[in-house]
């Protein structure tokens, strides 16, 4: 286990959990994970499929319950927070096929600031508007989101979090099927969140750009296996700690079965 940055333990502003356990049906798909993030840290969280990621953030969010343990925002209880925390499912758990138009999507960013019966004001237009204008989606902004691409249905997605104004923002694999250039400009994003202390946790298989673009590295299965900076977190040892027999090392390249991840090769 790694040693984890220093933080002040009298710091509200962070993300703080304390044994959390959390599942499906009864069983626990994360255990007993205990860490503190930095308020304005930018945190990839790696691990084989089915370790917890996707668990987590839903956890964090709301969507799932904590079984044990406790969260805490801001140094108040997860739930006391009704527009602190944004989050991007993974693109296969979206229906694009709803009827709806890309502006209408990342309105409903305002919604925790709205509510869902009280009409937008000129505020909630302006920061519609230049959501779409950061994530370059204006010229598509009437255009049904259902005809865009991956690419840009994934900007739609990050144009809507943005809207929200959150000061935690979780991404669950927001770089798996996109194209470059939807790489390219959520990494831009990731560098103007950054200058604005937005915490923000990012699930991903590719151990190269975690250890490239991210602050710290948590590396998860199922538990905590390690959390810190990426020279620290992704070793040899923790790796194989994560990933098992699916891990293969050559001359410093780490291989990861492709049944774990789209993306097999991976250098640290």
């Amino acid at each position: 286990m790694t040693r984890q940055r220093a933080v002040d333990m009298g710091d509200p502003a962070r993300l703080d959990l304390r044994h959390v356990s959390a599942g499906y049906n009864g069983k626990e798909a994360i255990t007993n994970l205990t860490l503190q993030i930095p308020h304005g840290s930018q945190v990839a969280i790696v691990g084989p499929n089915g370790a917890g990621k996707s668990t987590l953030f839903k956890v964090l969010v709301g969507l799932l319950p904590v079984q044990k343990g406790s969260i805490h925002i801001h140094a108040r209880p997860i739930g006391q927070h009704h527009d602190c925390v944004a989050y991007i499912p993974q693109r296969e758990e979206v229906d694009w096929m709803f009827p709806v138009s890309v502006r209408d999507v990342v309105g409903m960013g305002r919604f925790a600031h709205t509510g869902f019966l009280r009409r937008t004001n000129s505020r909630d237009r302006s920061v519609v508007e230049e959501c779409l204008k950061k994530m370059e989606l204006t010229e598509f902004a009437e255009s049904p989101v259902s005809d865009l691409s991956g690419g840009q249905q994934q900007r739609v997605f990050l144009a809507r979090a943005l809207a929200q104004e959150p000061h935690i923002l979780l991404m669950d694999e927001p770089f798996t099927g996109v194209d470059a250039t939807t790489t390219e400009t959520t990494l831009g994003l990731l560098q103007d969140l950054k200058k604005d202390k937005v915490t923000v946790l990012i699930s991903t298989h590719d151990l190269n750009l975690a250890a490239a673009n991210f602050d710290l590295v948590m590396l998860l299965n199922r538990k905590l296996i390690a959390f810190g900076t990426s020279e620290n977190a992704l070793t040899r040892e923790t790796l194989r700690a994560a990933f098992g027999d699916k891990l293969v090392t050559m001359e410093g390249t780490f291989l990861v079965d492709d049944c774990c991840s789209p993306d097999a090769e991976h250098h640290v």
